[in-house]
């Protein structure tokens, strides 16, 4: 899952937010140094993003794909699977998204000092553009990945990719909807905080 969905499994405070985000910053942080709700957040992260690229329903969007970008199935589906979490956020929230996003926005600017300058660069930006509302659109959703395929430090074929998922949208969609309630059913046993 990418950063809405990482988001939301984090409790609504500061630091446990901070950590859900932070699991792709970790290189080089000693974590020991860290508030242990940042540090659950980490744990909680690592847990869905194994329970997500080893699930059956992610898995098999792969062969949807193109062989060029197969390798990237499971990079596409964390980012397609935060659109389809906006679109469809009122059967998984009693909050508002435009209050929850918000309100997560707010939170992570009150603790950028403790972030690994890459990851507070990048919710720097994530705040100041509301990247989270951009996922309401498939297209602004592509950008997204293909941003990510400009930070990858080889040559690759991700670029683009959002064509391919919007002629399987609809797999996409039923994909995300099978899976998710799952996910919140195995994160309610098996996240930390």
């Amino acid at each position: 899952m990418n950063y809405l969905a990482h988001l939301y499994f984090a409790k609504p405070t500061k630091y446990s937010l901070a950590g859900n985000l932070m699991g792709d910053f970790t290189k080089g942080v000693d974590l020991s140094l860290l508030p242990l709700p940042v540090v659950n957040g980490i744990y909680n992260h690592r847990v869905i993003d194994k329970y997500t690229d080893n699930h059956p329903c992610v898995r098999a969007l792969k062969l949807l794909l193109t062989t060029k970008r197969r390798r990237f199935s499971a990079v596409i589906s964390d980012v397609v699977f935060d659109h389809f979490l906006v679109r469809h956020w009122d059967k998984f929230s009693e909050l508002s998204f435009n209050e929850f996003s918000q309100h997560s926005y707010q939170q992570l600017s009150l603790v950028l000092d403790i972030m690994p300058e890459r990851m507070r660069f990048t919710v720097d930006k994530m705040i100041s553009q509301d990247w989270l509302s951009s996922y309401q659109d498939i297209d602004h959703t592509g950008k997204a990945i293909d941003s990510i395929s400009k930070r990858i430090r080889f040559e690759n074929n991700l670029a683009g990719a959002i064509e391919e998922v919007k002629l399987h949208y609809e797999q996409y969609e039923s994909a995300f909807l099978e899976f998710f309630p799952q996910l919140q059913i195995y994160m309610l046993t098996n996240g930390k905080e």
